[in-house]
């Protein structure tokens, strides 16, 4: 079996840093990724993708990857389902990051 979604593009923010309860790192972030082809105005369409990472590769990512980073993520795709308040059930597709390469040098800080 196989499920591997691989991106690049750009953070479109710092990642967000948490713990769970039992102590596991778990950190999110967005990226945006531009499509390969112009639309109709001549321009490029973005798509944005959020992104979880768990353990130390999300510990490592909370610290380090900031708003701007070029980033080649290497993910999954997790399907979770929850019911609503009308009593659906409602399912969600999440990107997990495997692997996160940083693919430019880290602006200085002033």
């Amino acid at each position: 079996m196989l499920n591997k979604v691989i991106l690049i593009g750009r953070a479109t923010k710092d990642a967000d840093l948490k713990f769970t309860s039992n102590g596991t790192a778990v950190a999110n972030f967005s990226i945006a990724v531009r499509r390969n082809y112009k639309n109709q105005q001549g321009e490029y369409d973005t798509d944005f993708f959020d992104i979880t990472a768990f353990r130390g590769l999300g510990e490592s990512l909370g610290n380090h990857l900031k708003k701007g980073r070029l980033v080649s993520v290497e993910a999954r795709l997790q399907q979770s389902s929850y019911e609503n308040s009308e009593g659906r059930t409602v399912r969600v597709i999440d990107l997990v990051a495997d692997e996160v390469t940083y693919l430019d040098k880290p602006k200085e800080q002033n």
